[in-house]
């Protein structure tokens, strides 16, 4: 085992085998963000002159995630899940409130939930995230049977279109 001090440990001089990690979990925080200008901690190259996509290098991770895809999936899985609890959860108050609701309006909305379950566990394949924009769409036209389903789709497309950013941010797709 080699001591904290010796330049022979993972760290270099100074640096214990737990603060030396690969670099990526040096710079969370102000200065890493991909501003392009270099201003992170340890960059590599002559100046930290910020070569690279967004200011990182080739071996330093875009965010400072252990596993960007696993979250981007999760966010996407989360923000699916919720959607379908919402709509099962709204039938009842449509029905009391908003006014008659068709039988079909309800099969539809059983539907658009099952749907949207069963794409929150497929969000590892790449065309679920395609697929989810269709949903969005379908819950916006279920929007002919009710008003409120209109109301529903426009809420959650803004929090799916959310959900494709930060995909798009996180991974760079």
């Amino acid at each position: 085992m080699t001591s904290p001090r010796d330049p022979s440990s993972p760290g270099g001089p100074g640096r214990s085998g737990a603060d030396a990690n690969d670099g990526a979990d040096a710079n969370d925080g102000a200065g890493s963000g991909g501003d392009g200008l270099g201003s992170g901690g340890d960059t590599a190259g002559a100046g930290g002159d910020g070569a690279g996509a967004g200011g990182e290098t080739a071996g330093q991770r875009r965010s400072g995630l252990r596993n960007p895809a696993g979250a981007v999936r999760g966010l996407g899985a989360g923000t699916l899940g919720l959607e379908a609890l919402v709509l099962l959860l709204a039938i009842q108050p449509i029905r009391v409130v908003g006014g008659e609701l068709s039988g079909a309006a309800v099969a539809v909305i059983v539907l658009l939930a099952v749907a949207a379950v069963a794409l929150a566990g497929m969000m590892r394949r790449p065309w679920a995230w395609h697929a989810g924009t269709v949903l969005q769409g379908a819950l916006m036209l279920a929007g002919l049977l009710h008003w409120s389903l209109l109301a529903l789709g426009i809420i959650f497309a803004l929090v799916w279109g959310y959900a494709l950013h930060v995909r798009r941010v996180i991974l760079g797709r």
